[in-house]
């Protein structure tokens, strides 16, 4: 009997579907995108190949026609589909309801080339009646959509493609521009230069703690003799600077803070003013993707994909709604249960009269689907989905499941404080504030309660019940300095906050731009802050300077609002792409933008920061080829790779330049050549060198061995080092020598054919013969497999993903691909999707292209082989074009 096939994305969401629709149906995933736009030259049919347009795929003179190929996962998976459809009376395409969802539908079908039926399925639920309405109104694909998600694709790809060989040209190799990535990366590194411009300003103030019949309270000084006291409300955030005003506050200093202490200390206080004010609190609004992401870094310390990872898993397993989203709309359903569980757990007093409605205030929301809330028409317990699941998925569904619930229940109400306190001595008057806060009606807080953002305190507090007049005791004053801080820098709630508020992004990328400007290296995090690299601050200087409109925050949300009204089928998308390539009216697109920085932009320029002056001579931070360092007057200092922008002050700076130089210090002459021994750091670290370079003659050099400080080296242990390997003596009578060498894994210890590891306890300059030929009687040891540091989870194949130990230093693998952990990343810190988007560049690039030591069956045929290399290296040079920057 034929079955229809059902298609959706993932394995785990094919499982829960086949569940609920038994089986008379076939159920199978496509595992993602089974076609895009080819990665590598070697991905680009052999008949495009000599076109110009070849290497970013997109044929810009022909209606930006794009290249597609299928992936290397894809091949595999549309064999497997169409064994299946073969079969299949009908094919349903069940993948997301978003662009992205509706072009791999599109994709499927071109791919698979179906002869039956083909009908869409859509739903923003994994349940059997969400599932049984979707194929009672099965619908045509959506071309509006996929040709909304295909443009945004063309112009990423024309965007990064574009781009990023003019940041090789000007700033280094290997760096990559995109759209919306280079825009958050704008984003953080502004907050930088905001940190790096503060200018911090102090006042002092007095706390007083008073005694009445009513007990003991606090107050804090806002005013002196009728004037107004300065708080750090009257700062400005960016500068530090008290801010403008027709009437100023009073700014108080140290030393007028202790003499008012001194002045009041002793005297009668009386209560001067008491201001009771009543307040409501509403609900929060359902979870949009954003906001979710937000509260749960906040409540969590989760990262944007660690909560996205635990909201598909949610989704895909049929315990909330879809979560990519940027609606606050909930179903009459999910109205209807919510008030029912309130009515049941709580009482009608926190039901209100009507089911409160929500407004999406996201700039240019788009895709219209409902909040995401508990799945179905009755919400699961929390502790049902703990079974089901675990318990990082059960966390999450909780916070999903009491914002939901909440936001259909009563306001809460209370009351507000303010008692003011007077002092009065010595001709001084001085005015101290108690503000406190009650509820008498909890409300929704008796199901959720919002995490403050920092500054905005919400706690309960208690205020003395006391008359207007009542006299006080003065227990305590305390003057206390304060200082101003600069702005926060960004982390990824703040991050998204406010690419949300700008329109940058859609609910579907915030995570993968946070992710991809960390793998990158453009940010990397200090605790939950991020923190831009000096590699950052070069390519924004670049993109502002050469590409403003393209980087401007209006431009990426105009962008982004001419793609929703091409998925809405309101523009052309062959005008939204002639407009960014080619321009309109005085604007200048993408094309003649590139033309001109070719041109005009200056590498030196655009790669220095300015840090001041040292000995009438600029201090100067540059971006070089192998990282960035400091300039001073003809000396130069390497930058450590956590060093903050905003930490490198002047002093900072100086300090650096004045540490043992990066370049050549002389330890001395070797008494044997007379030639000079001097110390060195390289790209790879310490090392100590005999001599200098004479025409194609390099001099010796040996590195310094672990543990040793290049500020602590001497001529006596470099002339040691250069001595290696050591030559110990024979192995026993009549044995061959052993040579203690320090090698790519360490120091060992060799004869003939066996080697042994130098333990550390013993060190490589100082073993003896006897303790070596001990070595060498041990039986060898055999290499331990590398330690597992932690499983990140499976990719879209149901491989399990990992970051291991390794020789060089921790590694991610997924069991057929390894890529290293990026120097200066906490393994602990490296998220699924992280490491997915490095293995996929890292596969992408295909195998490595280092040399192998292979064992010929003879002498001539390895020669052979080595002749035949040699010969193909200077053609494979002269074929640049075939190179491709990383994809954006």
């Amino acid at each position: 009997m034929s079955k229809p096939l059902v298609i959706v994305e993932s394995p785990a969401k094919a499982r829960t579907i086949g569940k609920f629709l038994g089986s008379q149906y076939q159920v199978e995933a496509s595992i993602g995108h089974i076609r895009d736009l080819p990665n590598t030259a070697a991905d680009t049919p052999k008949k495009y190949k000599g076109q110009k347009w070849a290497r970013t795929a997109v044929d810009v003179d022909n209606d930006f026609k794009p290249i597609y190929v299928l992936t290397t996962r894809g091949r595999e998976q549309v064999k497997k589909l169409k064994t299946m459809l073969a079969s299949a009376p009908i094919l349903y395409l069940a993948t997301d309801e978003d662009r992205e969802g509706e072009a791999i539908a599109w994709h499927l079908t071109e791919a698979l080339k179906p002869k039956v039926p083909i009908k869409r399925l859509v739903f923003h639920e994994i349940t059997k009646a969400a599932i049984d309405r979707s194929l009672q109104n099965a619908r045509q694909i959506d071309m509006d959509l996929v040709q909304a998600q295909e443009a945004r694709r063309i112009v990423d790809r024309l965007f990064g493609y574009n781009v990023s060989p003019v940041l090789w040209k000007k700033v280094k190799r290997g760096l990559s521009a995109g759209r919306v990535q280079s825009v958050a990366v704008r984003l953080v590194v502004h907050r930088e230069k905001e940190r790096m411009a503060f200018v911090a300003s102090s006042w002092w103030d007095l706390a007083a703690k008073f005694e009445a019949d009513g007990g003991a309270y606090d107050g804090a000084l806002v005013s002196v003799d009728g004037a107004r006291l300065a708080t750090g409300r009257d700062f400005v955030p960016t500068t530090g600077q008290l801010k403008a005003s027709k009437t100023p506050p009073a700014l108080l200093d140290e030393a007028g803070a202790k003499a008012l202490m001194t002045a009041l200390t002793g005297a009668q206080a009386k209560v001067g003013e008491v201001t009771k004010r009543p307040f409501r609190e509403k609900p929060a609004a359902p979870f949009t993707t954003s906001k979710l992401q937000q509260e749960a870094n906040r409540k969590f310390r989760w990262t944007a994909r660690r909560t996205m990872n635990a909201a598909q898993r949610l989704y895909e397993n049929g315990w909330i709604t879809y979560m990519r989203t940027d609606s606050t709309n909930l179903s009459p359903e999910a109205i209807n249960a919510a008030r029912s569980i309130i009515s049941k757990r709580f009482g009608a007093a926190y039901v209100p009269a009507k089911p409160r409605v929500y407004k999406t205030k996201a700039k240019g929301a788009q895709e219209a689907h409902e909040a995401i809330r508990p799945a179905g028409e009755t919400f699961k317990s929390v502790d049902t989905c703990r079974r089901a699941l675990g318990e990082e998925e059960a966390r999450l569904y909780e916070l999903i499941w009491n914002r939901t619930v909440a936001s259909q229940m009563t306001d809460a109400t209370g009351e507000r404080v303010a008692l003011d306190t007077t002092v009065t001595a010595n001709n001084r008057t001085a005015t101290f504030r108690t503000r406190g806060k009650t509820y008498d009606f909890a409300g929704f807080r008796a199901v959720y309660v919002r995490v403050a953002i920092a500054g905005n305190k919400d706690e309960e507090r208690e205020v003395p019940q006391l008359a207007v007049g009542q006299s006080v005791t003065t227990l305590e004053l305390s003057a206390t300095g304060h200082t101003t801080s600069p702005p926060a820098r960004l982390n990824e709630a703040s991050l998204v906050q406010r690419m949300e508020e700008l329109g940058i992004g859609r609910p579907s990328t915030y995570a993968s731009i946070i992710e991809t400007i960390l793998s990158r290296g453009y940010v990397f995090k200090k605790g939950t802050a991020l923190v831009p690299t000096f590699t950052a601050f070069a390519v924004t200087r670049l993109l502002e300077d050469h590409f403003e409109g393209l980087v401007d925050y209006d431009f990426t949300a105009t962008l982004e609002s001419g793609l929703d009204d091409v998925a809405a089928g309101t523009r052309n998308r062959l005008n939204l792409l002639e407009s960014f390539y080619r321009g309109s009216g005085k604007d200048d697109g993408l094309q003649e933008l590139i033309t001109k920085a070719e041109a005009s932009a200056d590498p030196r320029s655009i790669c220095s920061i300015p840090v001041g002056e040292h000995n009438g001579a600029p201090l100067v931070a540059r971006v070089g080829k192998f990282g960035p360092y400091l300039e001073h007057d003809g000396t130069t200092r390497s930058l450590p790779e956590d060093l903050a922008p905003d930490e490198l002050t002047q002093a900072k700076a100086v300090e650096l330049i004045e540490t043992v130089p990066d370049g050549p210090m002389e330890l001395g002459d070797d008494p044997v050549t007379s030639l000079a021994v001097t110390l060195h750091v390289g790209r790879f670290g310490p090392y100590v060198q005999l001599g200098e370079p004479e025409g194609k003659t390099k001099p010796k050099r040996s590195s310094l061995l672990t543990g040793m400080e290049p500020s602590t080296m001497t001529l006596d242990v470099a002339l040691q080092l250069l001595a290696l390997p050591r030559n110990l003596g024979a192995n026993g009578e009549g044995g061959d020598d052993i040579l203690a060498y320090n090698g790519r894994y360490g120091p060992y210890v060799k004869c003939g054919s066996e080697s042994r590891s130098i333990p550390a306890d013993i060190g490589l300059l100082v073993i003896t013969n006897e303790q070596a030929v001990a070595l060498l009687k041990e039986p060898a040891r055999k290499r331990s497999a590398p330690k597992m540091l932690r499983e990140l989870g499976v990719d879209g194949e149901e491989r399990k993903v990992v970051v291991r130990s390794g020789r060089f230093g921790p590694y991610i693998t997924d069991g057929d691909v390894n890529v290293t952990v990026r120097k200066g990343t906490d393994p602990e810190s490296v998220t699924l999707e992280q490491a997915l988007l490095l293995l996929e560049e890292k596969r992408a690039k295909g195998p490595s292209k280092r040399k192998t030591r292979k064992r010929a069956p003879a002498k001539k045929k390895t020669t052979a082989k080595k002749k035949t290399t040699a010969k193909k290296k200077p053609a494979a040079k002269k074929k640049p074009a075939a190179k491709k920057p990383p994809a954006a």
